[in-house]
Order: C-alpha cells, then sequence, then structure tokens
C-alpha cells in the first residue's frame, strides 16, 4: 500500500528518511511529501497549497492510500480524508488531533516576516524531546524550514461528513493512548469524537518518533496499513 507522509511544522520530506527504509522492508510503498513552503522555497505558499500537495500523491496511488499526519499535520492529512474519501484507506495521526471547521491551522508561534520560524527547543522540554540526544537536536533545527505564515494561520474548512467513515488510528507518543481517549470523550478533540473508526497505537517515544524510533513507527504505520 502507498503510506503518504506528511511531517509537522518546520519539517521536509527527508524527516522521513530514517522510517522510508523501514516500511519498504515490511512490503510498503513510503511517499515522503515535501510540504510547498516547507522545503521547496515557495514562501508564499498556502494551507491550501500544503493540502493539494498530499491530494496529488493521494491521488497517484494505484488504491487507497494510508495518508499518515504528523503533529501539526495531523488537520491536514484529516483536510485529505475530507476532500477524498474515497481515496483514503486510513488516516494515522502522529502525535497530534486534527482541528474542528473553522479553527486556525498552526497559530501556535510568533510570526516574524511572514513565517512562524522555528522557536528553539525551549517550548518542548520535557516529554516532547527527552528521547533527542545533542547531536539529533541540533539536526532537526539546522534543518527546520520557516513555515509560511499562509500555512500557520490558514483557516480549516471541512466540508465532507464522510470524513468520518475513515478509520483513524491515533499514534501516541509523549502521550498515552489513555490520556488521548479522555482528551476525545472531554470534547477536546471533537472531530474524532464524531469518527466512527478510531484506534490507538501508543510508541515509546517522544514527539518525533521519525528520528527517535524509526522501526518502531515503520512497524506500527505498516501495521495500520497491512489492517486497512
Amino acid at each position: 500500500m502507498d503510506i503518504v507522509l506528511a511531517g509537522g511544522l518546520w519539517l521536509d520530506g527527508s524527516a522521513w528518511d530514517l522510517v522510508v527504509p523501514e516500511l519498504v522492508a515490511l512490503g510498503h510503498r513510503p511517499v515522503p511529501v515535501t510540504l510547498p513552503g516547507q522545503g521547496d522555497g515557495a514562501v508564499a505558499a498556502t494551507l491550501a497549497d500544503q493540502v493539494a500537495a498530499v491530494l496529488a500523491a493521494v491521488d497517484a496511488a494505484a488504491e487507497p492510500a494510508l495518508v499518515v499526519g504528523h503533529s501539526a499535520a495531523c488537520t491536514l492529512a484529516w483536510l485529505v480524508a475530507d476532500a477524498r474519501p474515497q481515496r483514503v484507506a486510513k488516516v494515522a495521526l502522529i502525535g497530534g488531533f486534527p482541528s474542528a471547521d473553522g479553527q486556525p491551522y498552526a497559530a501556535f508561534f510568533e510570526i516574524k516576516d511572514g513565517v512562524m520560524p522555528f522557536p528553539g527547543w525551549g517550548p518542548f522540554e520535557g516529554p516532547d524531546s527527552a528521547d533527542l540526544d545533542g547531536p539529533t537536536r541540533a539536526a532537526i533545527a539546522a534543518a527546520a524550514v520557516p513555515v509560511p505564515e499562509g500555512v500557520a494561520n490558514g483557516v480549516v474548512r471541512l466540508t465532507d461528513e464522510r470524513r468520518l467513515d475513515v478509520p483513524v488510528v491515533v499514534v501516541c507518543p509523549e502521550f498515552s493512548p489513555e490520556q488521548a481517549r479522555e482528551w476525545i470523550a472531554a470534547g477536546d478533540v471533537p472531530e474524532l469524537a464524531q469518527a466512527k473508526h478510531v484506534e490507538f497505537a501508543d510508541i515509546d517515544s517522544g514527539h518525533w518518533p521519525m528520528f527517535s524510533a524509526p522501526a518502531e513507527l515503520a512497524r506500527i504505520l505498516a501495521e495500520a496499513a497491512d489492517a486497512s
């Protein structure tokens, strides 16, 4: 199965370099997407541009694909399920949850000169980054691409309720499946509260398992694809 991989804020397609060979060895075709504005030099990219890039990968697949979103891109993956419910076999959400209709995509940090730069590791101290050693942190920070304002402040628009029929697996790195279930039950994640098929997978990692636990992440994604 094609497994379309969309990284979170500041990440380009190379973020999946350690995961890709693991998925290939497990019999799948990984398709890492370099999102517009996050590695292709398009500083004026919008959220719609990023959705279009992931849709292009999904449309190019021979059969319905597993669409993977990491962190903020969990919303991106859900937008793709909304746009192509019949072409998405399953959605995997790593370390995040989809925003609801009308909410901003990722207005989390200060915009400077039209972009949202990587804010450094300060905001992510603790469980998010405890499993990243110094060289890995330095490499991630050096490769981080400032996210265009048109992406970060883009407004989420969901229009097709068939997205709620698309199976979802929530991959839980710095939080537990139990915590995720509690947040959904409390109404903090209305999209997943309405989704009809939601499963959970625990992974012993921080917020960036593609760097710290690539083999385990690949195993979880392959299992999700195999069960589709």
